[in-house]
């Protein structure tokens, strides 16, 4: 220690930095970067090599170094295989059964094409709780195209409330796999997230969707590309009351256990009630349900064979494996960090300062974001960077949530050429890259400023 002590004085750090420690983390952040974005090797086997990297610059032992890999992904995996996988299957079948289009239909038609943009902002923030973000572009993208062309307004009029209202969702509100996967990395009560979720993503959404949309509307001109075509509308959609139904259905169970678990006053609740509560909201069993009342209502009762139901559903699941191979390797970073004091050592230092640890995972995700492009990798590396710093200090499931939030939202900032969003929204709205940094770099920019602005309000007044 003495030795540390003396080496951080000659190299002008704080006397609680080890330098040894502080290295194996740097080191680690930008082998991760180098394998991502020089090699193109997958995030998760990168994810693998970096936190070895941290390990063996540390000074760790082989042997705990691999032990620490298996109990890191052992222990993240645990929760998050299940309701990530769970959460797919729900979304898939949603989509496929026109779920996601008669919500679209039901919120326009009520709103109006006067409203039509705030409308495309709170469809985009449904929609995306059970579907990916991508899919809900590509599902939802010919309403933006049909009202364009009806008013003549720029594509972005409505677009960018369409896309405020899907990224905010599939950045801030369970059970899409970002904010599960932080949540879970950090120890935070899912309905504490969910609740500060909307808390934090109502603000972001209005004024990067709505408000801004009809900003930048007025200074790009995109219109709809001229191939595009209505589709038909021979397809009978579920009812729109069944499909808000099943997308809610999950929350507000486990939000009740939630808030059941948090009453000051329990006797006013039998035992046995509170046991129901906590048994049907918890997130496996809560998603279990929504998934069997789906896979009911919306597949066998509507036509859709067994077979088909089965495909469905496992096909959804290829795309949940690679987000939770993600989310394991995430752990494994986290548990190398921990093994290693190299967290306890940030705390300490960042208690020194009096930085507190919602700013360090706020600028700590935006920063990988920024670097690598990816918001689930900037999540989930900063989720353990920040995890290891949290441990052995007792922090409320209320800071805990909103940490959560800051983190998510330090993950969307400024999308740009290495993120493959960019070019998702680049291709559907015919907009040249230019165009697409005036209008979705800066929407993302402000749906991340607001949220974190949100959380940090949360973060002190609870």
């Amino acid at each position: 220690m003495l030795t540390a002590v003396l080496i951080s004085i000659r190299t002008g750090l704080p006397t609680m930095i080890d330098p040894v420690l502080l290295w194996a983390v740097l080191i680690g952040v930008s082998v991760l970067l180098v394998l991502i974005l020089y090699f193109k090797i997958q995030a998760f086997l990168s994810l693998l090599i970096s936190s070895i990297s941290v390990g063996l610059v540390a000074g760790m032992p082989v042997r705990e170094i691999l032990l620490s890999i298996q109990q890191g992904m052992a222990s993240t995996l645990g929760f998050i295989a299940i309701v990530v996988g769970l959460g797919a299957m729900l979304g898939a079948i949603l989509e496929n059964s026109g779920g996601v289009q008669a919500l679209a239909t039901f919120v326009l038609r009520r709103a109006g094409e006067k409203n039509a943009s705030w409308a495309l902002m709170i469809t985009g923030f449904l929609v995306s709780i059970p579907v990916f973000f991508d899919v809900g572009v590509v599902l939802l993208i010919p309403i933006v195209y049909a009202l364009q062309k009806n008013t003549g307004k720029s594509l972005l009029y409505y677009g960018m409330p369409l896309l405020a209202g899907l990224a905010v969702t599939h950045a801030f509100i369970p059970p899409t796999p970002g904010p599960v996967a932080v949540a879970d990395i950090l120890g935070a009560d899912l309905g504490w997230v969910i609740l500060f979720g909307f808390l934090a993503g109502i603000p972001a959404a209005v004024i990067s969707g709505p408000v801004f949309g009809k900003f930048i509307a007025k200074r790009i001109m995109v219109t709809a590309p001229e191939s595009y075509m209505d589709p038909p509308s021979d397809r009978k959609l579920p009812s729109v009351q069944m499909v808000a139904a099943l997308l809610g259905l999950p929350l507000i169970l486990i939000l009740l256990n939630t808030f059941s678990q948090t009453l000051v006053n329990k006797s006013a609740f039998s035992p046995v009630v509170l046991e129901v509560l906590a048994f049907v909201g918890h997130p496996f069993t809560a998603l279990i349900i929504a998934n069997l009342l789906a896979w009911y209502l919306l597949g066998i009762r509507r036509g859709y064979t067994k077979q088909e139901l089965l495909d469905v559903s496992t096909q959804s699941l290829g795309p949940a494996g690679v987000i939770i191979l993600i989310t394991g390797a995430g752990g494994v970073f986290k548990e190398i960090l921990t093994q290693t004091g190299a967290g306890l050592m940030l705390a300490n230092y960042l208690m020194e300062v009096g930085f507190a640890p919602i700013i360090f995972g706020y600028i700590a995700s935006a920063l990988i974001r920024l670097l690598q492009g990816s918001s689930t990798v900037a999540m989930i590396t900063s989720a353990g960077m920040t995890a290891a710093v949290l441990e052995g200090i007792d922090y409320t499931d209320f800071q805990k949530a909103a940490l959560v939030i800051a983190i998510a939202a330090g993950a969307s900032i400024y999308s740009h050429v290495n993120d493959s969003g960019f070019w998702l929204v680049s291709k559907y709205f015919g907009m040249e890259e230019t165009q697409t940094l005036r209008s979705w770099s800066v929407m993302t920019t402000l749906l991340s400023v607001v949220g974190f602005g949100v959380s940090l309000i949360l973060w002190v007044i609870l």
